[in-house]
């Protein structure tokens, strides 16, 4: 009885395990190139932006790469810093205009991720964006109350580059009345990473 209780145990575990890699290939079988994906979507990705003031970009810790803060830098034009509060009803940037802006902020992180990695591939998952994780800061005014909506242009974007279960992430949107340089949305992330 102990043995055909051991059997039953040992094969729904493997079951398990059969279930849990069919959602999240290995990397050695994993079909989907990160940049190929970038070039399908035609989506441009600028410079990697360097720090604003005295603090690194990033920092590794083991397989855990913690992303600063990253602001609104147009890729398009001249490079300007999307500035502003949000809140229409104040005469603020729309909605619209600020996931335009966190959109922005992600493109920055994408791009500062692929120069400090090398090859996109190597991210396992977006923990949280703070848009993998992701941490969403919108210079807001009082009245304004979507800050979940402006964060969902850097969240969107992480999606259509690293798709599920990569991309899917946490992720914290707050208002705050200014920002560094009177940025109009301010992001950062922390990514979880494969080995070299």
């Amino acid at each position: 009885m102990f043995k055909s209780f051991l059997t039953r145990k040992t094969a729904t575990s493997v079951a398990r395990v059969a279930l849990s890699n069919t959602e999240r290939k290995p990397l050695h079988l994993r079909s989907i190139h990160i940049e190929r994906r970038i070039e399908e979507l035609n989506i441009e990705l600028p410079t990697a932006p360097l720090p604003k003031a005295n603090y690194n970009i990033v920092c590794i810790s083991g397989d855990t790469l913690y992303v600063s803060g990253h602001l609104p830098i147009k890729i398009q034009g001249d490079g300007t810093l999307i500035t502003g509060a949000l809140g229409p009803d104040d005469g603020g940037m729309t909605v619209e205009a600020g996931n335009e802006a966190a959109r922005h902020c992600g493109l920055n992180i994408v791009s500062t991720l692929k120069e400090q990695l090398g090859d996109l591939d190597r991210v396992e998952q977006v923990v949280k964006v703070c848009t993998t994780q992701v941490f969403g800061i919108v210079n807001s005014h009082t009245s304004f109350k979507h800050q979940h909506l402006v964060m969902d242009g850097c969240s969107d974007l992480i999606m259509e580059i690293f798709g599920k279960p990569i991309g899917y992430h946490a992720r914290s949107a707050i208002g705050v009345n200014t920002l560094p340089l009177n940025a109009a949305v301010e992001v950062e992330a922390i990514v979880k990473i494969k080995p070299e």
